[in-house]
């Protein structure tokens, strides 16, 4: 039910590209986003590969390389969505990788700390978190900013040290170019962004016989780095016992078209 019918639609965005996420993952993730956002919205997938995508998803062709030495597309593409006129997108924006699971509603994402630039806190390990030791960076998994003249700061700033945004001597992600960028951010609360293997798996050795289980309050789940979602569903091993995760078949509850 829309429970805000007078509003403008607010906009939904992620990136497609390269060939690690199959259609399928903008798919269930715009299902995610009608089950859960209760205000008119449209959603746009910035891609270099349009086929199979849900015939609702409106199309933002992937951009040129605006002057990067490396390989290109990058993950630095994300600096540009916020260029003034991108992809004719205007007023509040939510932008989400395609390795996540919306498990609750999103529409607090847009009411929380209006017109400012909210982005996750990046997670870190308990014993940093104990310590004190948790930079002031964010995840860009799940960020909202205002398309258009209110957020082309983070751009230029962008184009004008590009060559700082991709020395990862000065910058180790594209994440601490953006915080940075963005100047003054807003964290999400705690609760509603949760990381399946910081903040659900358990550590080791229990993760070996405990079936990690969705937190009270959780709207959003991230799968940054491994498993992805359907790697969670199907139990995942990796590389070292501690990265093991027991069967998670209660995600696709949620990660389904």
């Amino acid at each position: 039910m829309n429970t805000h019918p007078d509003s403008p639609p607010v906009n939904v965005l992620c990136l497609k590209y390269g060939k690690r996420y199959p259609a399928h993952y903008v798919n269930r993730l715009y299902a995610g986003v009608s089950r859960h956002l209760r205000r008119p919205f449209q959603f746009f997938c910035c891609t270099d590969d349009e086929a199979e995508l849900h015939p609702d998803v409106r199309i933002i062709p992937f951009p040129e390389n605006p002057g990067l030495k490396s390989h290109w597309p990058h993950v630095l593409v994300k600096l540009m969505l916020t260029q003034n006129g991108f992809g004719g997108l205007s007023g509040p924006t939510l932008f989400l990788d395609l390795d996540l699971v919306i498990t609750d509603s999103i529409d607090s994402f847009f009411d929380y700390e209006p017109d400012k630039f909210c982005i996750i806190h990046n997670w870190v390990n308990w014993r940093k978190s104990l310590l004190g030791r948790r930079p002031k960076v964010g995840n860009s998994s799940v960020f909202r900013f205002n398309a258009g003249p209110e957020s082309d700061y983070i751009y230029q700033t962008f184009l004008k040290e590009m060559h700082r945004a991709e020395d990862r001597s000065q910058f180790n992600t594209e994440q601490a170019f953006m915080t940075y960028a963005a100047r003054e951010v807003s964290w999400w609360p705690e609760t509603w962004v949760q990381s399946f293997k910081w903040n659900l798996r358990p550590t080791f050795p229990v993760n070996l016989f405990k079936t990690p289980r969705l937190p009270n309050d959780c709207r959003i789940l991230v799968f940054h780095g491994k498993p992805d979602p359907d790697e969670a569903i199907a139990g995942y091993r990796g590389k070292k016992p501690w990265h093991h995760c027991r069967t998670c078949t209660w995600i696709s509850d949620y990660w389904n078209e």
